[in-house]
């Protein structure tokens, strides 16, 4: 019998995987990217205090009407142009 593949717990082993090397600092904060079946989300993240300090998604107020009819490489870019904007501004 053929066993079904999950991909949420092979998505968890990754993400362990890639986070046992990688830590977000002041400095030099750590990008992270979820990509659901229908939406993005994309959140910007100082580890050594355990804060998110910005974040931007499909679902974000600004970006939720201007999205309507695009690709998801189109929104994609637009999260991470709104994600960008308010980095530099938090500083």
């Amino acid at each position: 019998m053929i066993n079904k593949v999950n991909k949420n717990v092979q998505r968890r082993k990754r993400h362990l995987r890639v986070r046992k090397n990688i830590f977000g600092t002041k400095t030099c904060p750590r990008l992270n990217i979820y990509r659901s079946t229908s939406h993005i989300y994309a959140q910007v993240i100082n580890d050594e205090n355990g804060t998110t300090l910005c974040s931007a998604s499909t679902l974000s107020k600004e970006l939720i009407e201007t999205l309507k009819g695009k690709t998801k490489s189109e929104q994609a870019f637009a999260v991470g142009e709104l994600l960008g904007k308010v980095a530099v501004k938090k500083g």
